[in-house]
């Protein structure tokens, strides 16, 4: 994911969400809907969320030093993460006990045409930011299944805003279903119960954002693709025989380390293994360009002792 296309749809989204926060409160303020004062947390714990996609990826920028020597790539991964967690917390949780305390002591709507009003018009809004979303994702997932894009991603950025827009879309029509059955029957448990299934959707999208950064956070090895074109690049069929063994993690979403085993003959000189592997890194760093951190070590090939890949 391009750094760019990531910060269009954070910004969206970023947006969307301020103006739907403002929105849902002062709804909330004028006719006391349980929904739209879960809503309104939501929507400013999504604006927190984007903010800390964007302080990660600012985070991840910074140079090499000493002490962290491969950078901050994953800073991205540690703000993603983070962003599961206030979902979780600040979202779900607080909607969860707002819907029970609504389910507990109901109270009918006042001034109906706030909520749904403002309902309305956060769908409208949430619905843009979810579309430039999408584009910016179709842009880079090619012909991968959405559920396969949200698991394989490598920068978290688009997925995290995916499935928040998503969430923030679903609740939306979870509280104006609240909502409209409250103002029907006159009875508020309606917006209470539109409130409570609003905690669990965000509970259940913020474990698996958490699920998905964790493996991130683990270090995570390049795809398949990624993973054949380096094979490729490595052998010269001249100097550099077979792949031996290989690994690779990513440091962050944009930078891969690369560590490999190489197979060379007995008998080339150390100038010519040495150029051998000073080439076989130029056609990795063409194959992938991502590639930025890779190790070889020449070795001679003995089948009996090769480690399995």
């Amino acid at each position: 994911m391009s750094a760019s296309g990531g910060t269009k749809a954070i910004v969206a989204a970023l947006a969307a969400n301020l103006a739907i926060a403002v929105a849902k409160f002062v709804a909330f303020l004028f006719s006391g809907s349980s929904s739209m004062l879960a809503e309104s947390v939501h929507s400013l714990a999504d604006s927190g969320n984007q903010g800390l996609l964007l302080l990660g990826g600012k985070k991840a920028k910074r140079e090499a030093t000493p002490q962290h020597p491969f950078g901050y790539g994953r800073e991205r991964y540690i703000y993603a993460f983070l962003v599961s967690i206030v979902l979780f917390t600040v979202g779900g949780m607080f909607a969860i006990y707002e819907g029970i305390e609504k389910i507990n002591h109901p109270h009918p709507i006042e001034a109906w045409y706030w909520p749904v009003g403002v309902l309305v018009f956060a769908i409208i809004a949430e619905s843009f930011s979810f579309r430039t979303a999408i584009v910016e994702s179709n842009a880079i997932r090619g012909k991968q299944t959405w559920t396969q894009f949200v698991r394989r991603a490598k920068a978290p950025e688009l997925p995290v805003v995916l499935l928040e827009d998503l969430g923030a879309l679903v609740g939306l029509i979870l509280a104006l279903g609240g909502v409209g059955l409250a103002l029907l029957t006159g009875n508020g448990v309606w917006d209470g119960i539109g409130t409570l299934c609003i905690g669990v959707l965000l509970i259940i999208i913020a474990i698996v954002l958490a699920a998905e950064t964790k493996s991130l956070l683990l270090g995570e090895a390049a795809g398949t693709e990624e993973v054949e074109k380096i094979k490729v690049a490595l052998v010269d069929g001249d100097v550099v025989t077979r792949v031996i063994h290989m690994r690779t993690l990513h440091l962050g979403p944009e930078e891969l380390l690369v560590a490999a085993k190489i197979a060379v003959e007995g008998h080339d000189t150390a100038t010519q293994v040495a150029d051998a592997i000073n080439a076989a890194e130029a056609r990795i760093r063409a194959a992938v360009p991502i590639a930025r951190v890779i190790y070889l070590e020449p070795d001679i090939y003995r089948p009996e002792a090769a480690p399995a890949e």
